[in-house]
């Protein structure tokens, strides 16, 4: 089992979400509002802070568990889809989920997704 970790622009949360919908067996997401602060600004991508306020920027967080074999299939539909070429597109995290268990039926792994 993996758990898909996808930080993206709010604009580009429709594109991705028809193309998640498109995939075969695609188990859903959680979304949550977020924001957060990137690499940033300075030369050679690394800020840094000249005053205690920094400038957040509003994203998009999907939150995706799914069978080892969808996984990359999920990840490059999230990619293309959510990819403009600007800085600030996002970011996508894959993890090891070492156990899934639905609440409402108990259902354990690859049957709770």
């Amino acid at each position: 089992m993996k758990q898909i970790t996808a930080i993206i622009q709010p604009h580009m949360l429709t594109k991705v979400e028809h193309a998640l919908h498109a995939l075969p067996h695609f188990p859903g997401y959680t979304l949550l509002r977020a924001k957060g602060h990137g690499r940033g600004r300075a030369a050679g991508h690394a800020y840094h802070a000249t005053q205690w306020e920094l400038d957040e920027h509003n994203k998009v967080a999907l939150f995706i568990l799914c069978s080892d074999e969808f996984a990359s299939l999920i990840v490059e539909a999230i990619r293309q889809n959510a990819h403009t070429g600007l800085p600030g597109d996002g970011i996508i995290a894959v993890c090891e989920a070492t156990e899934v268990v639905r609440i409402r039926t108990g259902e354990c792994g690859d049957d709770a997704v």
